[in-house]
């Protein structure tokens, strides 16, 4: 077994390394607990679609409210809260639907494929809020 004693210079390396971790951690977390508060700016709705015809389309509000999607293959209930929507109750076998967990952007989906239903957010996002996958030049 090899005994190994740390230097001054080497603690002080240690400490400044744990410092700047402690920094970025802290900053991600006070970042992230105030992006879930902030309202968004654009005007966003959900599409749910039932073997692909619209069965409703609901604003996406901060306020709660729920939808019954009932159909001859089964049933789920929708929550519409946070400016998003959520898979909150399903009697279908896999329970597939609630991974896809509370959606909010543009292009987000829920799919249940037992209910043959699909939700989409849509809306316009203003030019800040639209992330960009990739560039070409």
């Amino acid at each position: 077994m090899i005994h190994r004693t740390f230097k001054q210079g080497d603690l002080v390396l240690i400490a400044v390394v744990l410092s700047i971790a402690l920094l970025i951690i802290g900053a991600r977390w006070i970042m992230g607990s105030s992006e879930a508060t902030v309202k968004p700016t654009g005007h966003y709705y959900a599409t749910i679609k039932v073997d692909n015809e619209i069965y409703k389309t609901v604003e996406l509000t901060s306020e709660t409210q729920y939808v019954e999607v009932r159909t001859s293959r089964g049933y789920d209930q929708l929550k519409i809260h946070d400016y998003g929507i959520e898979v909150v109750e399903s009697d279908c076998p896999q329970k597939i639907c609630f991974t896809f967990g509370h959606i909010t952007k543009p292009g987000d989906v829920i799919i249940c494929l037992p209910l043959r239903m699909i939700i989409e957010v849509e809306g316009h996002a203003p030019e800040s809020e639209t992330e960009i996958d990739a560039e070409v030049y």
